[in-house]
């Protein structure tokens, strides 16, 4: 805490930034701290491998470009800050792109790599909530934020849809299969009331002391079993599978661009140049005359 609030004094002091942009400074590194504390580190210790899943993970969340180049924004000046004050020797944040540099098309997994992704084994007390926050994630194609923000009486298990609330507080009904209704039920049934146990709580999705599902909790889930079965994986990947998977299958845009809560069909659009892509290296492949 002492090297952020030396910082923040030295960007008003010395810059004369404005007590907003103050403010911004210290949300967004004290962010950052807190991620960084996860895994016993300091501001003063991060490596830039630390420092990418920190954007992994606010990418992997649904934060939009213009906020995670302010994160960014942020730890430039923090590092290039202890780089003046002798703090540090090198600059972790130095090789860290603005979003707008990203490579922009989506990837997604193979049918084989999903299909070992939602059969993998779950270890702990929690296997049929991970489980079954998993097969969701696919089946449904939710936003990280969408899902732990369901609550018990957002799924309809007999018509077989769920009602989530997203981007702008805009609510949207997206179907659900039968297998994620399955692991989802048995998960209600039997795990969710033992993990309560005589607590109450609205959210479908619990952590062991109680609460709702964090974003970052969810997030290590994710790793740990990308981590078994040998792939590299963020929450935003499997809502990027579920939607090329679909239009892989015939899916029609509109539809895709409905289930995804996208407001503007040119962010769905982006799922075709996938879907293309592999038409174009089928066709390499397999065409004597290509």
């Amino acid at each position: 805490m002492e090297l952020l609030s030396s910082f923040i004094t030295y960007l008003s002091v010395e810059k004369g930034l404005a007590k907003n942009t103050l403010s911004s400074y210290e949300t967004d590194l004290t962010r950052l701290q807190l991620f960084l504390s996860e895994r016993k580190l300091s501001l003063a210790d991060a490596a830039t491998a630390d420092l990418i899943d920190f954007m992994e993970l606010l990418r992997g969340s649904g934060y939009a470009l213009s906020t995670i180049c302010r994160y960014i924004s942020s730890m430039k000046a923090l590092y290039k800050y202890m780089l003046i004050e002798d703090l540090r020797k090198d600059d972790p944040s130095e090789t860290i792109q603005l979003p707008r540099k990203w490579e922009r098309v989506p990837q997604a997994l193979s049918l084989d790599e999903v299909r070992a992704l939602l059969e993998a084994k779950h270890r702990g007390r929690t296997v049929m909530r991970d489980a079954s926050m998993i097969e969701l994630l696919y089946s449904s194609g939710l936003r990280v934020s969408e899902l732990i923000g369901i609550k018990t009486g957002d799924i309809n298990f007999e018509a077989g849809f769920i009602r989530v609330l997203g981007k702008g507080q805009k609510e949207r009904v997206v179907p659900v299969n039968m297998r994620a209704l399955e692991k989802i039920r048995k998960y209600v049934s039997e795990e969710r009331p033992e993990i309560l146990k005589k607590r109450q709580s609205p959210h479908l999705f619990v952590t062991n002391r109680g609460g709702a599902m964090t974003r970052q909790r969810f997030w290590q889930t994710i790793k740990e079993v990308g981590k078994q079965i040998g792939i590299d994986l963020h929450p935003h990947t499997i809502r990027h599978c579920f939607a090329t998977h679909l239009l892989d299958g015939g899916a029609d845009l509109r539809s895709v661009q409905k289930m995804l809560g996208h407001a503007d069909i040119s962010t769905t659009q982006i799922y075709t140049k996938v879907t293309t892509d592999r038409i174009k290296k089928a066709f390499k492949k397999y065409h004597p005359r290509a």
